[in-house]
């Protein structure tokens, strides 16, 4: 049972909530008073009464998660996380919005102390939640006790449900029935346009219903109903729990109260004195009372019990299960054998084949070799050829196994495995055709800037996937993908690639990885006989060296045409020309690289061609204005892999008579 406060001192709690959100949004002149004003009771009741986190180890592995879906009321949770005693101190919320301070316009997982995720694209907070609390569940599956009652409560706003992110995860809960998952939404009925009803006007609780959770109507301004609330959605088995607290935006002011310009501007000055005035606040700005202090330290007393007893729980835990305990370790630290590049060179298959194929067998070793990792495929595993072979399905009631169905649901798919990232002890991947990157690109976007390890293994990566057509047909996605910062995007052109694909995504812990794989076989690639495999790893590398001397010409090629440029290359020697075959296999690991590395491989003054059956205008920027770049900056057509081959000019007869016809 939640611990009774005195009234005087929860109420002064909940306006200095208030007055830090007001008084921060003013001194910066930008941001969104309103909701955290409508928000202060029912975060109150959460992290007083409920959420389990300890600020001396934020990162206790049996803790609660809190997450602020509707982001903008940012200054709600950097008062939560002030008073609740995380190192996050008053002169930072006073620096709310400022340059390298700790309180970005929206809450940042990678900045903040206490801050479980990014959250500001709307619907991506519900998502991670939804991340957050299946990942808990697929723990408690595997090692019981440090992880059988960890909860994830989260509040969301109008805006996130419009965002159908958040449907496609909601869904996905319901469906498992993720019944450690309490979701507050913040009827306010107000958005910066308007009224809601402007543009929204279903019943969100019947369509939560229809989604398979628990849902409850309260007033979202009721302590004893927020309360009640919360205690029945805990004793709730099956469902995850939808809370409707009807609330009204800058509660308590007199004038911007139920507003839309509450919702993302400053109140002015004299409102908020007003406010403060009705309120009964006689404080200077940025206070916090001493009444306010002992009422979180109590809270702090309670929650440093919990940990104590949750301590001992888990020592006794560890000593009856040690090889559990051991495998948790393995887990949390997300342990990858240092030698798994090697590993996997043993274990390539031998024939030629796609390199989805590929991928797939060589996933069963890393399965093995990894067992924190855990994911699936938006319905389409027979195609992306992601399953983990004699593994289970995740399902309801069922969480020992290792293989998601995320159903055709690819942005929340991405956003539930950022949120099982962002919890601990898995390395998440979901998995698509490279086309339908776009319909998780925000999420894949959020998993860079998190620096999050989570693997997105895209397949049909080219027009050559044939006669599915246009509409399928990746284009501009590779270089798309390349755009973002910290994104790795590896395109393997046969089995030794693929496998260096696995190893260096594995072996990046600040950052995703996104595979591009094909449809269509391969031929496996004749490399030097002094070639290294290590070299694979730097992202671009010579597979096939001019022959005497200082090349004419080096061609650069990425995947599924890596052979086009070995092909090209054996015509145009005979020819004459001395040519570098140079394989394009991540370009962002090539960028990391030393100086003298990269001019070394593509030495200035050189004539460079790139061949990728993709947009061929960016790789001007990477070979130099005077290269020639052939690939097809058209949309695709509907026909067998090679006539496409042969109408876009991406055959090794081909790409021999464009490059002589350059290089005359």
């Amino acid at each position: 049972m939640p611990r009774e406060y005195d009234p005087k001192a929860a109420l002064l709690s909940i306006n200095t909530i208030k007055t830090l959100a007001m008084d921060a949004v003013q001194k910066a002149n930008s941001g969104h008073p309103g909701t955290p004003m409508g928000l202060a009771e029912i975060a109150f009741e959460i992290w007083t009464g409920y959420l389990r986190y300890d600020p001396k180890d934020p990162h206790w592995i049996g803790r609660d998660r809190f997450v602020l879906s509707n982001g903008h009321a940012s200054m709600l949770l950097y008062s939560m996380l002030h008073l609740a005693g995380f190192d996050l101190p008053l002169k930072e919320l006073e620096n709310f919005r400022q340059w390298d301070s700790k309180t970005p316009g929206h809450p940042e997982s990678h900045m903040t102390v206490g801050v479980e995720t990014t959250t500001g694209p709307l619907g991506q907070g519900v998502g991670n939640a939804v991340g957050f609390a299946l990942a808990a569940k697929l723990h408690q599956a595997r090692f019981g006790e440090p992880f059988k009652d960890v909860h994830v409560y989260a509040i969301c706003g109008d805006g996130d449900l419009m965002e159908g992110v958040s449907g496609e995860a909601s869904s996905i809960a319901g469906h498992l029935g993720l019944d450690n998952l309490i979701v507050f939404y913040d009827d306010n009925k107000i958005t910066i346009e308007g009224e809601t009803s402007l543009a929204y006007s279903e019943d969100a609780g019947k369509r939560y219903e229809a989604y398979g959770w628990f849902v409850q109507h309260i007033d979202g301004h009721d302590r004893a109903q927020i309360r009640a609330a919360i205690d029945r959605a805990r004793a709730e088995k099956g469902k995850p729990s939808f809370i409707v607290a009807r609330t009204h935006i800058a509660n308590g002011a007199p004038n911007a109260h139920d507003t839309a310009e509450a919702h993302g501007a400053p109140l002015g000055e004299e409102e908020i004195a007003a406010t403060k005035k009705a309120l009964g606040w006689d404080y200077p700005k940025f206070t916090v009372p001493d009444e306010v202090r002992a009422l979180f330290a109590q809270r702090a007393a309670d929650n440093t019990a919990e940990h104590q007893a949750w301590n001992t729980r888990y020592d006794a835990w560890r000593k009856a299960n040690e090889a559990q305990a051991k495998q948790l370790d393995s887990f949390l630290a997300k342990e990858v054998p240092a030698d798994l590049y090697e590993q996997l060179q043993k274990a390539l298959p031998e024939k030629e084949d796609a390199t989805r194929n590929i991928s797939n067998a060589i996933q069963q070793t890393v399965a093995k070799l990894v067992p924190s990792l855990i994911g699936g495929s938006a319905d389409l595993a027979p195609s992306t050829k992601t399953l983990i072979k004699g593994s289970a399905g995740v399902a309801k009631g069922q969480f020992e196994g290792r293989n998601m169905h995320f159903g055709i649901r690819e942005h929340g798919m991405g956003a539930v495995c950022n949120g099982m990232a962002l919890f601990g002890g898995i390395i998440p991947y979901g998995a698509t055709f490279l086309i339908f990157s776009d319909y998780m690109r925000p999420s894949v976007r959020l998993s860079a800037l998190m620096e999050q390890q989570a693997l997105w293994i895209y397949t049909h990566d080219s027009v050559m996937l044939g006669e599915d057509g246009p509409t399928h047909q990746p284009i501009e996605q590779n270089f798309a993908l390349r755009l973002i910062p910290n994104l790795f995007l590896v395109r393997p052109a046969d089995a030794l690639e693929t496998a260096a694909a696995w190893a260096l995504a594995l072996q990046r812990r600040k950052g995703p990885t996104a595979f591009a794989l094909s449809r269509q076989k391969l031929p496996k690639i004749a490399r030097d006989a002094n070639f290294d495999p290590k070299n694979v790893l730097r992202g671009l590398y010579t597979a096939q060296e001019a022959t005497g001397g200082k090349p004419d010409v080096i061609l650069v090629a990425s995947g599924s045409e890596l052979h086009l440029a070995t092909g090209a290359r054996e015509r145009l020697e005979k020819a004459g020309r001395k040519v570098r075959v140079v394989s394009a296999f991540c370009l962002e690991a090539f960028h990391a690289q030393d100086a003298a590395y990269r001019e070394a491989l593509l030495p200035h003054g050189v004539k460079k061609v790139s061949i990728e059956a993709g947009r061929s205008e960016p790789w001007r920027a990477i070979l130099g204005d005077d290269s020639l770049n052939l690939g097809i900056d058209r949309f695709g057509a509907s026909a067998p892999d090679k006539v496409l081959a042969e109408k876009f000019g991406l055959t090794v007869d081909a790409v021999t008579k464009s490059v002589e016809g350059w290089l005359k």
